[in-house]
């Protein structure tokens, strides 16, 4: 169990990487904004880079990972993933920036394929709801980090320093997985959970082609894909970005105390996932946790669209409770994996995990199209300032999103626990 533990433990410290990567422009705003000149858009745009690649590689990534290993794929990604953020650290200009987001983007999208991966193979089957939970509550600590700490610690010695010093731990974690991880039991001499060795082999263009082309056969995979794009997408949006500026600009708060609120959601989306994989395990249900949690993300957002000016002690609780309903989605990967045949599961992952990032992908830049479209003109130390009915509509986009991606859910069919069988 020790050594399960450990290799999965790399493979959640990678995701972690990833996770703090995935928000830091949520806190870097005013920075970005300045440093690189950028309209609403155009930070969008650069924080939707590492989504741009990140979906990108997600199927891909699911077929390498069941052809290869996660082994051979998390050490390459790690590798990229520290360059690129070096390179975001030290960009200087909008162009080198956005590929720096993108390397990070495309390489820890191998993170969590991969982590599911390895999950299946070194642990049982009944333990899988809980495991997943608790990875993606210690992957959303990065999130986390990449709140109060990263302001509170780029305050002190410059963004800049900050994410590079990143990029240099996810050099030596690299080189610790290279080392150190197993992909299967069997490699170290035990039994392997997924019931045989993982036979790998060398992928060819037509067997990526056609794994890619056959998980969309399975009804619950193509729903899934929407319902994570929305369900979750939206919090990553919000919590991600948009949350600090509109906590700034809207409701007077410093970006210390705005980040204070989104930090709590991402907590919240960590608890979430725990507390709802738990729950689905004990009932031997994917479908009735995961509907809970979505309705807990459409009374959210709902409030956010509806009534964005409620007083802080209202709409904090209501974003808090949306956050907990979105760590459901962990949920969302089994309920996947246990709809297609498991020689597909690492395609599937990817498949679900790109619906996850098709929603800030899309929403993030658009979002930021929306606020400078009906920008007043008003520009304080270079930063453009948004009133709230430009908050309004770009959130009314996003509440339709999310309902859409509910009732997606509501279509899916219950797998009751059960590895789908031919």
């Amino acid at each position: 169990m020790l050594l399960a533990f450990m290799m999965w433990g790399l493979a959640v410290a990678f995701y972690l990487f990833g996770f703090f990567h995935r928000v830091t422009p949520a806190v870097l705003t005013s920075e970005l904004m300045r440093d690189f000149s950028l309209t609403a858009a155009m930070l969008g745009n650069l924080s939707a880079f590492y989504f741009y690649f990140y979906a990108g590689m997600q199927i891909p990534t699911g077929v390498l990972v069941d052809h290869y290993g996660p082994r051979k794929i998390l050490s390459i990604g790690a590798l990229i993933g520290g360059i690129g953020a070096l390179l975001f650290a030290f960009a200087d200009s909008f162009a080198s920036s956005a590929i720096g987001r993108g390397l990070i983007g495309g390489t820890v999208a191998v993170a969590w394929v991969s982590l599911l991966k390895l999950s299946t193979n070194w642990f049982d089957a009944r333990r899988l709801g809980m495991v997943t939970g608790i990875a993606l509550a210690i992957g959303t600590m990065g999130a986390v980090l990449a709140g109060l700490p990263l302001r509170v610690l780029s305050d002190a010695y410059g963004w800049r320093n900050v994410i590079g010093a990143s990029g240099f731990i996810a050099l030596v974690l690299a080189l610790a997985i290279f080392l150190l991880m197993r992909d299967d039991p069997s490699d170290s001499g035990f039994d392997s959970h997924a019931g045989t060795s993982p036979q790998l082999a060398q992928p060819s263009v037509l067997s990526i082609l056609k794994g890619m082309a056959e998980i969309w056969r399975y009804r619950n995979v193509t729903l899934l894909f929407w319902a994570q794009s929305g369900l979750c997408g939206a919090f990553l949006t919000f919590a991600g970005l948009w949350g600090v500026p509109f906590f700034v600009q809207q409701h007077g708060l410093t970006a210390k105390s705005a980040s204070l609120i989104t930090s709590g959601m991402l907590i919240a989306f960590s608890c979430g996932g725990i507390l709802l994989g738990m729950l689905s395990d004990k009932l031997r249900k994917r479908k009735p946790p995961f509907v809970l949690g979505g309705a807990c993300v459409v009374l959210g957002f709902g409030a956010l669209y509806v009534a964005p000016d409620l007083p802080l002690t209202m709409l904090v609780p209501l974003l808090l409770l949306g956050g907990f309903g979105s760590g459901s989605m962990v949920i969302g990967f089994l309920h996947g994996k246990e709809s297609a045949p498991l020689r597909l599961a690492g395609t599937v992952a990817g498949a679900i995990n790109m619906g996850v990032m098709v929603g800030p992908l899309v929403q993030q830049p658009a979002i930021g199209w929306i606020l400078d479209h009906y920008w007043g003109g008003m520009i304080i130390d270079g930063i453009r300032l948004y009133d709230m009915s430009a908050f309004k509509l770009a959130f009314a986009f996003l509440f339709v999103w999310v309902l859409t991606s509910f009732v997606a859910l509501l279509l899916t069919r219950e797998s009751n626990c059960r590895q789908y069988r031919n």
